[in-house]
């Protein structure tokens, strides 16, 4: 009852949410959730990766496929950093002759946000007989809903971002930039000043 009670919530594709769990061994197994809203996109893929394999567990051996489940929600909030949403491309071929298909991180997010967090974990993956079984184990949807209210979900708590400081020699570079800047300003202010004071005196 309760199954049918979050997946009758559920507003997005039921079938393709639900697809595949049954190959999946779900005894002992974690539900795990990460909330994708303000997340950079590298950092959220990276720990996700981990989770899936199993690495975060005491009992983790390459040859076994011993990862959590794992929900991302609100995927459509992922945030990137620099210039990536214009210039990160994803590329593909047709296999016809010169159809090679490209498509921004920008118009990508508008289309299915739920693709770029499934690349970007897919692609920190071993290629090896276990990545089909850990793919069917990530499941992604760009809203905070999902048909997995039954389950007993575990929020996923992300490590705190590490900014580092800056480095004194680029410090002291930024701040000759700085008084370089205000300089030249002060003096095309003076240059006006003076130019103003040559017209009023012909004037004259």
């Amino acid at each position: 009852m309760a199954a049918q009670a979050a997946a009758t919530t559920f507003n997005g594709n039921l079938k393709k949410a639900l697809a595949g769990l049954r190959r999946i061994n779900l005894e002992g197994l974690r539900w795990r959730v990460f909330d994708a809203k303000g997340q950079v996109l590298g950092r959220l893929a990276s720990q996700i990766s981990t989770v899936i394999q199993g690495k975060d567990k005491p009992t983790y051996a390459p040859n076994r496929d011993d990862g959590d489940m794992c929900i991302v929600i609100n995927a459509k909030d992922v945030c990137v950093t620099g210039r990536k949403l214009t210039d990160k491309v994803y590329y593909w071929h047709t296999g016809y002759v010169g159809h090679l298909k490209e498509r921004s991180l920008k118009d990508q997010m508008a289309k299915d946000p739920t693709e770029v967090i499934r690349k970007a974990v897919l692609r920190m993956l071993p290629r090896n007989k276990l990545r089909d079984d850990r793919d069917r184990k990530l499941r992604i949807f760009a809203d905070s809903e999902h048909p997995f209210g039954d389950r007993p979900l575990e929020p996923y708590m992300m490590p705190p971002r590490k900014v580092r400081e800056m480095r004194p020699r680029v410090r002291r570079a930024l701040i000759r930039a700085q008084k370089k800047a205000e300089e030249q300003e002060q003096g095309g202010c003076q240059r006006k000043g003076r130019k103003r004071e040559a017209k009023t005196e012909v004037a004259a």
